[in-house]
């Protein structure tokens, strides 16, 4: 066996210390060494149950999912690649008879010059030049300006479409694999600090939601038998649950007891107004509120999302703590814990250390002290969905389903249901994740199904 070290010239392929085996008994004996290291510690932290409840049961769970794959329509992308290109086309078109001129529009030098010295728009006094002193383009600086001009709205139009051809429906096609006919994604268990899976080689978390184009990419994902459906199982407002979990606030408790539509709520709470009183306007702040007020959001941060004045953003926060005061008390006790300890945690004891929450730099403490809000949450909400994922995989395997749970985008679980199971996997789904674990507040599963990804969701 040793010949096939050495190639036909009769030089060594390998030196004999550099061997493959020689590689592969170094790396057992590491791991080996840091098996009794990193025990103590785990043992030291109390993570032994979040490590053979969770994150253990879950590497079968992941590999089965990324052995599985997920099928995707041709026909389907090569009818939206056609007509984002018409669209494309039309728009390019459109921006240089606004700019008199043809230029790349991908450059943004070119389009600097364009916008802020051929057509005059001005910048603002904050405009800030990039590194190389060139007019800053970016997505930050155009929104800011979409009302100057008739050509800004449309490149931001033509950058979105664009990056929806190359990103997905150009890019997607290539990836899949030649054997299974499926892509087959990597799904990162340990690399995020909050817990939550990711998702590489392709992104399929990733996958545009937002706008009608984005979703019918989303009309290419379906299930490889044709008789088969695609089922989508969503958490649903999963993270403000938590968070009433957590806080205990008497008027989200009742609300999500209730079932009532928990933005609305808000709505109401803050303006001191009926249900039916609540408009869209009223809604939409409150619902911006509530999500914010996870992530930490300041009243920069509230006026930027809402377009509003920094004034009234300011105003809506102090107004939204004034009415929930339990959560206002609930994140000042959060902070404090996380600056003793050091560190933020999950329900089921996941870590996330915050070395800079004592810091005397404003800015980077204030950035320390969001972290120590939203981990806790965004982390449980993790813990949570990884969980049903080991239960539902378990009990699919135990009925000998045909099931096949293809992909998990955060708050959402997708599986492949042939015909005749979709009845017993539907209430298998929600069962399994409205009650993995026992809430005050009770975790409630929205599940779609259809054709496709876009059909389902």
């Amino acid at each position: 066996d040793a010949t096939k070290y050495w190639n036909k010239q009769g030089q060594k392929l390998f030196e004999k210390n550099n061997l493959p085996v020689d590689f592969a008994c170094e790396r057992v004996e590491l791991i080996y060494r840091l098996y009794h290291k990193l025990s103590a510690e785990i043992e030291k932290n109390r993570l032994q149950s979040l490590l053979h409840n969770i994150e253990l049961p879950l590497v079968e769970v992941l590999a089965v999912m990324e052995f599985n794959g997920v099928y995707l329509n041709l026909d389907i992308l090569k009818n939206i690649e056609n007509k984002l290109k018409i669209q494309l086309k039309e728009i390019e078109e459109k921006i240089y008879s606004l700019a008199g001129e043809t230029f790349n529009i991908a450059s943004a030098k070119q389009l600097g010059i364009i916008l802020f010295e051929k057509i005059g728009i001005n910048p603002g006094k904050k405009h800030k030049l990039t590194k190389t002193k060139q007019y800053s383009t970016n997505e930050e600086t155009l929104l800011k300006l979409v009302k100057t001009h008739e050509i800004v709205p449309s490149i931001l139009s033509y950058r979105k479409l664009s990056k929806l051809l190359n990103t997905y429906v150009e890019a997607l096609p290539k990836l899949i694999n030649q054997r299974t006919g499926k892509i087959h994604t990597t799904y990162n268990q340990a690399v995020t600090n909050t817990g939550r899976l990711s998702s590489i080689n392709p992104n399929l978390q990733n996958i545009p939601v937002k706008d009608n184009l984005g979703r019918e990419i989303r009309a290419s994902f379906t299930p490889e038998m044709p008789s088969g459906w695609f089922v989508s199982a969503d958490y649903s407002q999963i993270e403000l649950r938590i968070l009433a979990e957590y806080s205990k606030d008497p008027h989200l408790l009742e609300a999500f007891a209730k079932n009532m539509d928990i933005h609305t709520a808000t709505a109401c709470k803050i303006n001191k107004v009926k249900p039916e009183e609540v408009s869209n306007t009223m809604r939409q702040k409150a619902k911006v509120a509530n999500f914010g007020i996870i992530y930490g959001i300041s009243a920069f941060g509230l006026a930027e999302r809402l377009q509003i004045p920094r004034s009234e953003a300011k105003e809506l926060i102090e107004n939204y703590f004034k009415n929930f005061p339990t959560i206002k008390k609930y994140i000042e006790n959060t902070i404090e814990k996380a600056r003793t300890k050091g560190y933020a945690e999950t329900l089921f004891g996941r870590r996330k250390y915050l070395p800079d929450i004592n810091s005397r730099n404003h800015v980077v403490r204030n950035f320390a002290e969001r972290n120590a809000i939203n981990m806790p949450i965004q982390g449980t909400a993790a813990d949570i969905i990884k969980m049903a994922m080991i239960q539902i995989h378990k009990e699919i395997r135990k009925q000998h389903l045909k099931t096949k749970m293809i992909m998990q985008v955060h708050d959402e679980l997708c599986f492949e249901v042939p015909h005749n199971e979709l009845g017993i996997v539907r209430q298998l789904i929600s069962e399994k994740m409205e009650n993995v674990h026992k809430f005050e507040v009770a975790l409630k599963v929205e599940v779609g199904v259809g054709k496709n990804w876009m059909e389902a969701h």
